[in-house]
């Protein structure tokens, strides 16, 4: 049995497992392009390319759909207890984070500052 190299948060760049041509088009695809891609990766490769995807703001949703083409065990030993989240989240319907965005007019703020009456 192989162990897998650990991922680094040093130089990203180096720990994604697929060419960043591949990426570039798995970020372009629709869903029906991104399974062709995929369907070319052996399983433990995907599973670190989607703990890769996901660990990046802009590819979220994307680690997640990867994620969703892999099995449980597989996510686990690639990314321990992130990749058990990331199974978890893979198989729930996704939603985009709001990154501390609220909803309502409760709490507003105002730039203009107070008014002062005399």
């Amino acid at each position: 049995m192989t162990k897998a190299r650990a991922l680094s948060v040093d130089d990203p760049a180096n720990d994604c497992p697929v060419s960043p041509e591949t990426v570039g088009q798995l970020i372009k695809s629709d869903a029906e392009g991104a399974t062709y891609l995929l369907d070319g990766i052996p399983e433990a490769t995907r599973a670190r390319l989607a703990v890769w995807l996901y660990g990046r703001s802009h590819t979220h949703e994307i680690g997640v759909r990867v994620a969703a083409t892999c099995d449980g065990a597989t996510l686990r030993r690639t990314a321990g207890l992130v990749g058990n989240v990331l199974y978890d989240l893979s198989r729930r319907p996704y939603a985009a984070p709001n990154h501390g965005t609220r909803t309502g007019s409760a709490g507003r703020i105002s730039l203009g500052g107070s008014k002062r009456r005399a």
